[in-house]
Parts: structure tokens; C-alpha cells; sequence
């Protein structure tokens, strides 16, 4: 599993096509991340801070109330606990969070989540997992209060090279009870056990039953860099999408310490 750090980083989901005709897929994201069945060991905790800037993103919200993603941050503290070795518990607390360009600080909810994995995975060729999402949101973040997320996991560790899909699905409960996909993949390539260089893909399509034209679909591609160590490992990426209703330029950056 979107710094002080200052770099700045992104990841939000623009749509100047969202109060035309055709709505176009999208999604606002706290995380920008392509789990990869690994969790915490038994008793072990761990803490993400997941943070995505939107330097050039779209100038209008997602939908009508929502954030306007251009300037954009958008972030999470994530706490995890390896109950055993095959199941984590997460909390996306105290807050998720958005500073808008104009310096608004904006509170957008709480997530908790269990990730189901097989044991060991980053010592297997073929690993796999599932993991599931309960948000509540502010009505900025998301058209409905509650939502679920179900991203199964499918990789492969092939030498020095991992090769890993999360194809998403969310699922907001209320009235817009449309599920969405929303796929994401890495190709890394580990160029020592401390640094690995990786391509992420990330897309929102938009509701299952209803695929976006390609052009009002988002794709965003990012290059990043992965540093394991003390006294935290980085993940930091620079992305930058592909269609219309994508941001031009995103970072990325998610600190990871474990206890």
C-alpha cells in the first residue's frame, strides 16, 4: 500500500469534463501505491505516510463539491498489524487529509482495512492476496460517505525482476451503488536488496457497467525509485498522464517504518 519531505506529490484526479455530458472516470486517491502481498510480521507494526502532489493537475473537481486537484496534496498516515502470517490489519488515522493550492487544510476521512495474503510472498516465485477497504469520507472527497475497495493481488518474482497487478475495484454504498475499476501495475526491477527502480501504471476506466471512451478514461504512468533502510524506507515517483481528463504532473512519496 499517495512529505515533510517537502518535495510536494500527487496524485488527483482531474476532470474538466466532469460537469459535461459524458462524465469521464475518476477517482481523488490518498494512496498511489501497488500492494505486493508483503505485511507486517506477526505482533510487528509498521507505519506508512503516503503523500501525492498534483504540480499540474486539472483545473476543475471531479465532481460537483469535490477538491480541485490542480496544486493539490493529498495524504495519509497509515498504521498496520501483522496479526499472523497471512493477515494485516490497517487504519488510515488519525486523518486523510488535503492542502489545497490556496493553503486550505481539509479533512477527508478514515479508512480501515485486512489484507489476506499467502504466506511469505516475497520469497515466492508466484504470490497473491486480496485486500479490503472501508472508507467514511467527507462529502469533498467522495460523492458518498461510505465506500469499499477490493484490490486482489497477483505477482511474479522473476530473478531481480517483480511484475505485480492490483486490479481494483471500488464500490461507493448509497445511491451510486455503481462498481468502478480502477487498475494499477508495476514492472520493478531490483538493482540491489536496498534499491529497486520500478514503471507503475495507474487507471480509473469508471463504472464496470459503463466503460469510459479511452479518451475520457485516466492513465497515468509513473517512474519511481525504491530505497530499504534506515531510518525509513522511500518510494518516491514522478507521474504524468496520458489523456485529457489526467494530470499532467504528479510526485509521489510514501515513508515506510516499521516497529
Amino acid at each position: 500500500m499517495r512529505s515533510g519531505i517537502a518535495a510536494a506529490l500527487a496524485l488527483a484526479v482531474g476532470l474538466a469534463g466532469a460537469f459535461l455530458g459524458t462524465r469521464p472516470a475518476a477517482a481523488q486517491t490518498d494512496e498511489v501505491q501497488v500492494y505486493n502481498a508483503e505485511i507486517e510480521e506477526p505482533g510487528a507494526f509498521g507505519l506508512d505516510w503516503h503523500n501525492n502532489y498534483a504540480a499540474i493537475g486539472a483545473k476543475q473537481a471531479a465532481f460537483p463539491g469535490g477538491v480541485r486537484p490542480d496544486g493539490a496534496l493529498n495524504g495519509v498516515t497509515e498504521f498496520s498489524y501483522g496479526v499472523n502470517a497471512w493477515f494485516e490489519l490497517g487504519a488510515y488515522m488519525p486523518i486523510l487529509y488535503t492542502v489545497t493550492r490556496d493553503g486550505q487544510f481539509l479533512v477527508d476521512g478514515a479508512k480501515l482495512r485486512a489484507l489476506f495474503v499467502v504466506p511469505n510472498a516475497k520469497e515466492r516465485t508466484f504470490f497473491y492476496g486480496i485486500n479490503f477497504e472501508l472508507g467514511y469520507s467527507a462529502r469533498h472527497w467522495e460523492p458518498e460517505r461510505v465506500n469499499q475497495e477490493f484490490r486482489p493481488i497477483a505477482g511474479l518474482h522473476l530473478g531481480r525482476w517483480d511484475l505485480i497487478a492490483n486490479p481494483i475495484v471500488d464500490l461507493p454504498l448509497g445511491r451510486q451503488m455503481r462498481p468502478d475499476f480502477a487498475p494499477a501495475e508495476r514492472v520493478a526491477y531490483n538493482l540491489t536488496d536496498a534499491w529497486a527502480l520500478a514503471v507503475e501504471h495507474y487507471a480509473d476506466v469508471g463504472p464496470i457497467a459503463d466503460i469510459a471512451p479511452p479518451e475520457r478514461q485516466q492513465q497515468t504512468a509513473y517512474l519511481v525509485v525504491d530505497h530499504a533502510g534506515a531510518p525509513a524506507d522511500v518510494e518516491f515517483g514522478i507521474g504524468h498522464g496520458f489523456t485529457g481528463v489526467s494530470d499532467p504532473l504528479i510526485f509521489k512519496l510514501i515513508l515506510t517504518r516499521r516497529f
